[in-house]
C-alpha cells in the first residue's frame, strides 16, 4: 500500500505498537473487504487512522475506519454505538478489538468550514450539540472531561513542573480554570462528542450531523472549546468574531457565558499540548486562541 509518509509518521509517534499495525493494515483490509463484503475505494485525507470510502453488495455507500486498537477507538465506536444514529453517523458494525468501523456514508458530506458566514456556522454547529447530549448510560465507561484535562499534569511532567513552549501565565491560568470549573459544576453530565469542531459536522440531505466523536463525560460547556479553535487561526484569534461566538453559544445552548469562556481558555491550552505530546509541532494555533480567549476574560 502507498500511504502518505506524514500519515506513517503520526501513527508511528502516536502508538508504540503504530509500525506493526501499518504492516498489518493490507490484511486488516481485505478481511474488512471479505467480511462486510464491501468494496473499498481510495482513502480519503489520513491522519491517525486509515478511512477510506466504499460501497456494498447492495449498492449501499459506505465509509470504513481503521485505526490502531486504543481507548481513544473504543470509545468512538461505544459512543456512535450510542447516539444510533441521532446527531451522528451512524455505526453499521464495529470490531473494538481489531479497530474496525463500518458506517453509513454521508452525503453530500460538506464540512462545515463551507458556511462562511460565522454566525451561521457557530448556530449550525450549536444546533447540532443539542441533538448530541444525551443522559450518559447506565455504568457508563467514557472518559471524564476531569481525566483529559489531566494532560495538563503530563505537561508538567515533560517539563519538569515547568511549560517548556507553552506560556507560563497561560498554563497557570488553564489549570486554575480547570480546578476552578470543576469544583462549581452543578450541571448534570452528558455524553459529548469531545471534539466538535468544523471539520467534524458534516452536511447530509436533511440536517447536519457529526462525525469522529471521542465519547467524553462531562458537563455541556466544555464541548465548544474545539469549536472556538477552529476553523483558522486568523479567525480564532479574532475578539470580535470570538465574542459573538460565546454570545451565540450562551444563547442557543442556555449556558453561562462566563463558563463557556473559561472553558474555551483551558482547553485551547490543552488543545496545543495534545498536538505537542501527539508531534512535537502544530500546537501554536490552538496557544494562540488561549491567549486570544484569555484577554476576553479580562475586559
Amino acid at each position: 500500500m502507498q500511504l502518505p509518509d506524514p500519515f506513517k509518521q503520526n501513527v508511528i509517534g502516536a502508538f508504540p505498537d503504530g509500525r506493526a499495525w501499518l504492516e498489518s493494515l493490507p490484511v486488516l483490509l481485505g478481511e474488512c473487504q471479505a467480511r462486510w463484503k464491501i468494496l473499498v475505494g481510495p482513502p480519503f485525507d489520513l491522519s491517525f487512522n486509515y478511512v477510506a470510502p466504499g460501497i456494498t453488495e447492495a449498492g449501499r455507500a459506505i465509509v470504513i475506519k481503521l485505526g490502531v486498537p486504543n481507548p481513544e477507538l473504543i470509545s468512538e465506536i461505544q459512543a456512535l454505538r450510542f447516539y444510533a444514529g441521532q446527531g451522528a453517523v451512524r455505526l453499521l458494525d464495529a470490531d473494538e478489538e481489531k479497530g474496525m468501523l463500518l458506517m453509513e456514508r454521508i452525503t453530500p458530506g460538506d464540512a462545515l468550514t463551507s458556511v462562511l458566514n460565522d454566525e451561521d456556522a457557530t448556530r449550525i454547529a450549536a444546533q447540532t450539540m443539542r441533538k448530541l447530549w444525551q443522559p450518559l448510560p447506565r455504568d457508563s465507561a467514557f472518559p471524564t472531561v476531569e481525566k483529559c484535562a489531566d494532560g495538563l499534569k503530563r505537561l508538567r511532567k515533560r517539563f519538569d513542573n515547568g511549560t517548556g513552549p507553552f506560556p507560563a501565565q497561560l498554563v497557570d491560568m488553564a489549570e486554575r480554570l480547570f480546578a476552578d470549573l470543576f469544583s462549581s459544576t452543578s450541571a448534570p453530565p452528558v455524553l459529548l462528542h469531545g471534539d466538535l469542531h468544523h471539520s467534524n459536522i458534516l452536511l447530509t440531505q436533511t440536517e447536519w450531523i457529526a462525525i469522529d466523536p471521542k465519547g467524553v463525560a462531562g458537563e455541556p460547556a466544555y464541548e465548544v472549546g474545539p469549536l472556538l479553535e477552529n476553523p483558522t487561526p486568523r479567525l480564532c484569534t479574532d475578539l470580535s468574531v470570538q465574542r459573538s461566538r460565546l454570545d451565540i453559544l450562551a444563547d442557543e445552548l442556555d449556558l453561562d457565558r462566563d463558563r463557556v469562556l473559561a472553558y474555551g481558555v483551558a482547553h485551547a491550552v490543552l488543545s496545543a499540548w495534545w498536538s505537542y505530546e501527539d508531534s512535537g509541532g502544530g500546537w501554536e494555533s490552538a496557544c494562540a486562541c488561549g491567549e486570544a480567549l484569555a484577554r476576553l476574560m479580562s475586559r
